[in-house]
């Protein structure tokens, strides 16, 4: 049986995915087998194990924090948001069907044993577990049926450290309201206070400390600064769609409404001299050097939200004076067509942009695959990126053909697709720029074809640059956490 803790919040975004991330970097450096777990997580933002099994990114990221393979028994239950009250439910990384909050929330209980099965296989790869909750153990009106926040820490008699944020004020309501939410056998294995996010003088919170200590009866593990750190965050909850000064390179990424992995994009996020900028209406889109267009969790949807807020004409508009890049979701929606006979999102036919011959038919089965290999040979801009390996994954509900000159229609092998149109890219592959020589090359001819000096280009690769910020989110908490007190809570896993 491996060693247990628990992250849990106040609040959605108090800071559980990267305290989970740090403490996986710590016990690894420690010289310990740790793995991440997180029995729910509803996101966007997936990714698609070697087995080609789909899980949550945030669990992705802490297993590359902890040094190991991301496996699905890691996140074994994903919640994909298709609208404002149903989610595509994803359980062991395969679909099982859309469900309404109302029926998932019925439902829920019966997946238990998957999670006790998922959390068996990961003891017998870990010495340590770092299990993280989801927003807050004190939705009441959530409580029965529980299967994430304490509902779980009871399944594995995990002790339990509550983290608050600072930042955004009422720290110390937060806190002692939680616990006093709490029932007493729940308050009890809270064994830790996290006050986190914190600016200025950590002193002048000493007297708060020492009453919260004595009204809540549990001890304060740790003061956590704000950390400038450059990590995957959760896409419900994320600052990077906030808009930024436009940089030199000024790229624009179409923010629709279900928006999905945008993670693809930070890897043009950590050049200086690179902006990338979330737009969601034509008046925000300004004079951009390439526009992509992300993936969707509704392809057809999100492509009349473009068409009724103009969008789509001003990507039209910019077509053959600059690149205009889709990936999975995107991809299809410059095709021709997209055909949903099976009724997977609106159902019907929605018409493409029209600006690659590619037509798209959407299938209940996904598609869910890692893939590797060298970027074929393309023109224009992208052109640099001809014969540079890449390495990614698919993730996607349709089968797009391309048609040929001769008018045949084709499963087409290539990973970049491009058409007679110029400058008008597609592909299916996420990741396909995080290696260092792909966004250097990239960010390069984009910087040549506004006459800018070329410099020293050289950007690392996307996994190297995210080693460093584990390190650097690691020695943070190293420095302002009491280590001794959280490896002294360690417990061994006990399955109720």
């Amino acid at each position: 049986m491996a060693k247990v803790i628990m992250v849990q919040g106040t609040m959605s975004g108090a800071g559980k995915s990267l305290i989970v991330a740090g403490l996986c970097r710590i016990m690894r450096r420690d010289g310990y087998r740790v793995a991440p777990f997180k029995s729910q997580n509803m996101a966007l933002n997936s990714f698609v194990t070697k087995e080609g099994l789909e899980m949550g990114r945030a669990q992705v990221m802490q297993a590359e924090a902890a040094g190991i393979e991301p496996l699905v028994c890691m996140n074994p239950i994903l919640l994909k948001p298709t609208d404002h009250t149903g989610s595509q439910v994803i359980v062991n990384g395969r679909v099982i069907g859309n469900m309404s909050a109302r029926d998932y929330f019925a439902y829920k209980r019966k997946l238990i044993p998957d999670i006790v099965k998922a959390f068996h296989r990961l003891e017998e790869r870990a010495d340590m577990i770092v299990i993280e909750g989801a927003g807050s153990p004190a939705e009441i009106n959530l409580r029965e049926n529980d299967i994430v926040n304490m509902g779980l820490a009871e399944l594995v008699d995990a002790p339990v450290l509550l983290v608050g944020d600072i930042d955004r004020g009422g720290v110390f309501a937060q806190l002692l309201g939680t616990l006093m939410l709490l029932r007493e056998e729940e308050r009890d294995r809270v064994k830790g206070l996290l006050i986190n996010k914190f600016r200025g003088d950590a002193s002048l919170l000493t007297s708060g400390i020492e009453i919260l200590e004595k009204k809540g009866g549990i001890p304060v593990a740790g003061v956590i600064p704000y950390m400038e750190i450059d990590l995957e965050d959760e896409d419900s909850l994320t600052d990077r769609f906030v808009k930024k000064k436009q940089g030199k390179i000024d790229i624009v990424v179409i923010r629709y409404p279900r928006i999905s992995n945008f993670t693809d994009f930070n890897v043009f996020a950590q050049i200086p001299e690179v902006s990338v900028r979330y737009v969601t209406s034509a008046a925000e889109f300004g004079c951009p050097d390439l526009v992509f267009l992300p993936g969707s969790k509704n392809t057809t949807g999100d492509l009349n939200w473009m068409r009724r807020n103009g969008l789509e004409e001003k990507v039209k508009g910019l077509v053959g004076k600059i690149p205009v890049c889709g990936i999975c979701g995107g991809y299809q929606m410059l095709g021709e067509e997209i055909t949903d006979s099976e009724g997977m999102e609106s159902g019907g036919a929605v018409k493409g942009m029209g600006l690659l011959p590619v037509t798209t038919k959407l299938q209940k089965e996904k598609v869910r695959r890692q893939v590797q290999g060298t970027i074929n040979r393309i023109s224009g801009t992208f052109s640099v990126l001809s014969g540079l390996a890449y390495a990614g994954y698919e993730i996607h509900m349709g089968r797009s053909r391309l048609y040929s000159d001769d008018g045949v229609a084709h499963v087409t092998e290539e990973v970049l697709v491009g058409g007679e149109i110029p400058e008008v890219y597609g592909t299916y592959v996420h990741g396909i720029f995080d290696k260092g020589e792909t966004v250097s090359a990239l960010v390069g001819e984009l910087a040549r074809k506004k006459g800018l000096v070329p410099g020293n280009r050289a950007c690392m690769d996307y996994r190297e640059y995210k080693e460093k910020q584990y390190d650097k989110l690691a020695d943070i908490l190293t420095e302002h956490l009491d280590r001794e007190h959280i490896y002294g809570l360690l417990r061994k896993a006990h399955i109720r």
